[in-house]
This record gives structure tokens, C-alpha cells and sequence, in this order.
């Protein structure tokens, strides 16, 4: 067991570049992270780890150690829980995006609760991207693309970014051909958009076209942007699973379909962790066997 220690170890200084990273995923000190490491290096005869007063990086030997450490660490994982599974039970905290947390996450919580009564969630719906060591998240919902290579992943569908406007703003003032003519209309935006160019681009990253706007209404809720959308105020864009129920009601209308940008990945995500508890694995399990069903994410 202490040799597996190590590897677990090994594989969390690999990923998070950080003894103190290390020791903040795997909940234990700087100073036992290195001894566990100093250890496996002795007893592989090699250095795996380069060690400088600003950064770690791993020796060839490490990144080759440290990859078929994930495997042996999983394979034990799973053999041990085949033959004796432990029960899900205890807190857990998740995270999702505030609107898709609202309409698809709380539900799959409640069906979580359900099936685990000895097991109780934290949801924290934001729309930033919480840092799942360091907020103790044991799970997240995210839609995107993740810069975090050391989170483990498993994707659940897509969306897309939709143009939508009403039935009656449209017979009012046309439907856009282009991208271009949307300056010439009235539109809905985001206050929580990051970039201080207020903005829409289309197209992939090949042929992109960047539109400049003046929007005529700025909103930080999307339901209230979907209220004023829905009212003819203006020409709005938002998720595809936002609006899934307007369009199908005829409420909202889709334009510039042949200009969308590529689809959004959605995604279940927790941190590497080499012995996953029972009740994150069961979580997981649960969220993809839901959300892969979600018409608004095909």
C-alpha cells in the first residue's frame, strides 16, 4: 500500500506542477509529499522529478512512471470496488453554470438524493469556473473548453450559441441574411460579456466575421434578456438549451443559422483524483446516464 501511495504521489505532483498543489489534492502536508516522492525515487534508482526554486517538471522517466501509474491506480481502484463495493454515502459538492444548474443540474441532484439517502449536496451554481481544489468542489457541470489538462473528464453533449428573435420583431424590422446587417437592428446583450467590445462573431476560427454592435438593451439575468426577446425588444444571443422550449413554442425564431459558431462541449468534471470516493463515482455515473438523454444537448 505504501508503494501505491507513492505513485498516487507521483501522479499528483505530474499533474498539478506543484508539491503544494500535490498536497492540497491528495489533503496532506508539503513535507510528506516530498518524503513519499524521495522515496519512489530511490526505489526506481532515478530522478523524476526536476526541482527548482520556481517550478517542478518531470524527468522523461517521470512522465513515463507517472503514466502507467494511472493506469495500475485505477485498475486497482476498480478491482477493489468490483469485489467490495463501499456504500455512497456523505456530503458532496457540485458546481454548475447558474441557468443550466437552475433547469437540468438541480433535477439530477434531486434524482441523486433519491437514489442515496445517506448522502447529502452542495450545489453552487456561478458561472465562473470555480477551482475544484481549492473551493473543495468534488464535481462540476461545465460548458466549454477547459484549460486544465490534470481534470478528469467525460463529456455529455454539446450546445450552440443561437440567434433568436421574435415572430413579431422580425415581421417589424426583416430577418437578417448576415452577420452585417445585424447593425442595423435592435439587439440584447450581456453585461457579464468579458470582452469591453461589445460584439458578435461567427463562423469558425478559419473564417470568422466579427460583427460590432449597439445593442439597445444590456441585462446581466438571460431570463430577463429572454423576456425582452420575447417581447420584440431586440435580436439576442444565448445557449441553445436556454431557449429550447421558446423555439419549440414558436415564441422565439432562429436566424443566422448558417453563420453559428462550432458547438460548446458539455462536460462532467472532477479533479484527478486516484481513489475516486464511491459517492463521487456514483455522482458522475448518475449525471452522464441523465444528461446524455437531453434533447438540448444533441
Amino acid at each position: 500500500m505504501d508503494r501505491l501511495d507513492e505513485l498516487a504521489v507521483l501522479v499528483a505532483v505530474v499533474e498539478q506542477r506543484s508539491l503544494v498543489g500535490a498536497a492540497r489534492r491528495l489533503r496532506r502536508s508539503p513535507p510528506a509529499i516530498t518524503r513519499a516522492l524521495s522515496a519512489l525515487e530511490r526505489r526506481v534508482g532515478a530522478r523524476l522529478i526536476e526541482r527548482t526554486t520556481r517550478r517542478l517538471s518531470p524527468t522523461e522517466a517521470g512522465r513515463a512512471l507517472a503514466e502507467e501509474s494511472r493506469g495500475l491506480l485505477s485498475a486497482y481502484d476498480e478491482a477493489v470496488t468490483a469485489i467490495s463495493p463501499a456504500p455512497v454515502r456523505g456530503p458532496l459538492r457540485v458546481t454548475a453554470p447558474v441557468q443550466f444548474g437552475k433547469r437540468h443540474v438541480a433535477p439530477l441532484v434531486t434524482a441523486f438524493l433519491q437514489k442515496f439517502p445517506e448522502t447529502q449536496v452542495e450545489l453552487v451554481l456561478n458561472d465562473r469556473y470555480l477551482d475544484l481544489i481549492d473551493e473543495a468542489l468534488d464535481a462540476a457541470i461545465r460548458i466549454g473548453a477547459l484549460s486544465d489538462s490534470s481534470l478528469l473528464v467525460r463529456r455529455v453533449g454539446e450546445v450552440r450559441r443561437l440567434v433568436v428573435a421574435s415572430p413579431d420583431y422580425l415581421a417589424r424590422r426583416g430577418t437578417p441574411a448576415k452577420p452585417a446587417e445585424l447593425a442595423a437592428h435592435d439587439t440584447i446583450f450581456s453585461t457579464s460579456t468579458t470582452s469591453e467590445l461589445l460584439e458578435w462573431r461567427f463562423g469558425s476560427r478559419g473564417r470568422t466575421t466579427v460583427v460590432r454592435l449597439a445593442p439597445r438593451l444590456l441585462v446581466n439575468d438571460v431570463d430577463a434578456r429572454l423576456a425582452a426577446a420575447r417581447a420584440g425588444q431586440g435580436i439576442v444571443r444565448v445557449l441553445s438549451y436556454q431557449v429550447a422550449e421558446d423555439l419549440a413554442a414558436g415564441k422565439l425564431v432562429r436566424v443566422l443559422r448558417a453563420y453559428e459558431p462550432p458547438p460548446l462541449p458539455v462536460q462532467l468534471v472532477t479533479a484527478s483524483r486516484i481513489h475516486m470516493p464511491p459517492k463521487i463515482r456514483a455522482f458522475l455515473d448518475l449525471a452522464a446516464e441523465q444528461l446524455t438523454t437531453l434533447r438540448v444537448l444533441q
